[in-house]
């Protein structure tokens, strides 16, 4: 199961992300145990110094929100390193399709933009179907057309993001059981090594994590282990 930490960006820095209340996110580097500074250049070189990690999860929150955009902060930084993958979610409601854009930046649709659905199945963009507090964000109907699906779904819990009450399991498996061949990753509430174990055991692909690798529940030794 890949581990994929998540940098989530507002208003030029790094910050905390907890139970979906984006106006209430603060700078990382209050919460964080390895990093004492909340640009995204520190917080990138603190997590690789953590673990070897493949790719990365980065929310433009401004974009999202449609207040301004990080592009030029995220774009030099994955030509920084292009071995790694970076995973953007910027507020896109179709695919970037802009011959500039890196190999290795992959598009997050996220349902949350209200996008009417449409076919991503031969698409490399990432579909996150996104919730909060047991409801669907945006239109609905993205989840009555698993054949739209591209090959890599994120299940985002918005809710549970950093509020350290452990991942939806239940809304995991109901999904899974849509769509078995799906590359499914989690998304909210990932604590410590014991919900990683039990995402592995579930038949999860991947897990977007943040608070727990700041607080040092997981570290370099269960890092490890995956």
């Amino acid at each position: 199961m890949q581990i994929i930490p998540v940098i989530d960006l507002k208003d030029g820095r790094v910050v905390h992300a907890s139970g979906g209340d984006r106006s209430r996110y603060l700078p990382i580097d209050l919460n964080s145990r390895i990093v004492s500074d909340s640009s995204i250049e520190a917080v990138v070189t603190a997590l690789l110094a953590l673990h070897p990690f493949s790719a990365f999860y980065i929310a433009d929150l401004n974009a999202i929100e449609r207040d301004g955009s990080h592009r030029h902060i995220i774009e030099p930084l994955v030509r920084r390193y292009p071995a790694l993958d970076f995973w953007v979610d910027s507020g896109l409601g179709y695919p970037n399709s802009s011959r500039d854009q890196p190999d290795n930046l992959k598009t997050v649709i996220g349902t949350e933009t209200g996008s009417e659905p449409y076919d991503l199945s031969d698409s490399a963009a990432i579909l996150s179907l996104d919730f909060k507090n047991n409801r669907a964000l945006g239109n609905p109907a993205w989840l009555e057309l698993p054949q739209y699906w591209p090959d890599t779904v994120i299940a985002m819990t918005l809710d549970m993001v950093g509020a350290g009450r452990g991942p939806d399991f239940a809304g995991l498996d109901s999904l899974r059981g849509r769509s078995p061949h799906t590359r499914w990753i989690a998304a909210g509430g990932v604590r410590n090594i014991a919900d990683l174990q039990r995402l592995a055991t579930a038949g999860l692909s991947g897990v977007l994590v943040a608070s727990a690798l700041h607080n040092g529940n997981i570290g370099a030794s269960e890092l490890s282990k995956f």
